[in-house]
């Protein structure tokens, strides 16, 4: 379970540092794996502007860019198919080590041409595995600013390990609430106010179960939301993320992933206009199949919890969504589905099929109803 500082004070009210936190944490059962500084690892790396970018003498896929570090202007050699004039992108002078590349960084001769640095890609700073050019960032980050800081990586990242027996703590709010337990600081008001329902759902959520499975899904709710227009969440967002080492995908998506981190409690959106007649969960028919997002087909049986429509299985309850019925930019309508499964039984499932997931991660280990 990974956090940032600045995430863990939202529902914190502290002035310990990422050490107190982590030294409290260990003492009441919370065990830190590590503590990510990358405002220290990232230290030699600066944000700086392309002054002028031009076709290289002697190679045609490099340009010679003249660079603004904020400091001095000093010639680059680039390779990136993005590397142009007025660019701002992040900086490494002659020194510096480039973690996803493994190597000390030196003044070198490119085809005849000295480089003083480089302008470095999301993979060489371990950020992504995107290599197809460098990073660019806004025209209104300051020249010769820490690139830890421009990037949303100035906060100590926490690792904590996860005992099975502490679903309580796969959130940062409940984190926060057992280090506020524990004397170290207050726990901020954590109330959400409802949103209140403004037309008839079209779509209703039932449980269907045969005697003696009840506990299979205690609860099963959802809300139809109209009018959304997804595309790239918030760059805030976006940043905290990353931080925990999530992948940005769409609005959609980081945002139950967000709550999912903030609140311990998973969601699944559907695409409402994907979706046919109304939402139950119930058991899989042995044999049944589903394509889930993560591309594969899976054979379920009939211990397995499924969220169905009218059709056919939409979801791997407690574990992973289905491809059929997944969110994409051009979706208008939501499903959401907020539900409680048995723990055991999504623990045994997810074991079966051979899928790890944030969801199954947490309703193993038993959502606060």
């Amino acid at each position: 379970m990974k956090f940032t500082l600045s995430w863990l004070k939202d529902h914190l009210d502290t002035s310990a540092d990422a050490a107190g936190i982590a030294e409290t944490a260990t003492n009441i059962g919370l065990e830190v794996e590590a503590i990510e500084d990358k405002s220290a690892s990232l230290a030699a790396f600066t944000v700086a502007r392309v002054i002028s970018a031009v076709p290289h003498p002697n190679a045609d896929k490099l340009r010679l860019c003249v660079v603004d570090t904020g400091r001095e202007t000093t010639q680059v050699v680039c390779g990136a198919p993005n590397a142009r004039e007025g660019l701002i992108g992040i900086f490494a002078p002659p020194g510096t080590y480039i973690p996803g590349s493994d190597f000390t960084l030196g003044v070198a001769k490119i085809r005849g041409v000295e480089s003083r640095g480089m302008l470095v890609s999301e993979r060489e700073l371990q950020l992504s595995n995107e290599h197809d050019g460098i990073i660019e960032l806004s025209s209104d980050t300051p020249i010769g600013s820490p690139a830890a800081q421009a990037l949303g990586l100035a906060d100590p990242v926490i690792d904590v390990a996860i005992t099975p027996n502490r679903g309580d703590c796969t959130s940062v709010y409940g984190i926060a609430r057992d280090l506020a337990a524990a004397g170290l600081g207050a726990l901020k008001d954590g109330t959400v106010a409802p949103v209140q329902g403004r037309f008839p759902s079209p779509i209703s959520t039932s449980l269907d179960f045969p005697r003696g499975a009840e506990n299979a899904a205690p609860m099963f709710a959802g809300r139809l939301i109209r009018g959304v227009k997804n595309g790239p969440s918030p760059e805030w967002l976006q940043k905290r993320l990353k931080a925990v080492g999530l992948r940005p995908i769409s609005a959609i998506v980081d945002v139950t992933n967000f709550v999912a981190h903030d609140r311990g409690r998973p969601l699944h959106a559907f695409d409402a206009g994907k979706l046919r007649g109304h939402m139950r969960a119930r058991l899989a028919t042995p044999g049944e199949t589903l394509l889930a997002l993560d591309g594969k087909s899976y054979t379920l049986d009939g211990d397995m919890v499924v969220i169905a429509d009218g059709e056919a299985a939409r979801g791997i309850a407690g574990v992973m969504g289905g491809e059929d019925t997944g969110c994409t930019l051009a979706t208008t309508e939501i499903f959401l589905e907020s539900a409680l499964f048995d723990p055991l039984r999504t623990a045994r499932t997810g074991r079966t099929l051979g899928i790890v997931s944030d969801a199954r991660y947490r309703f193993e280990r038993g959502v606060d109803p």
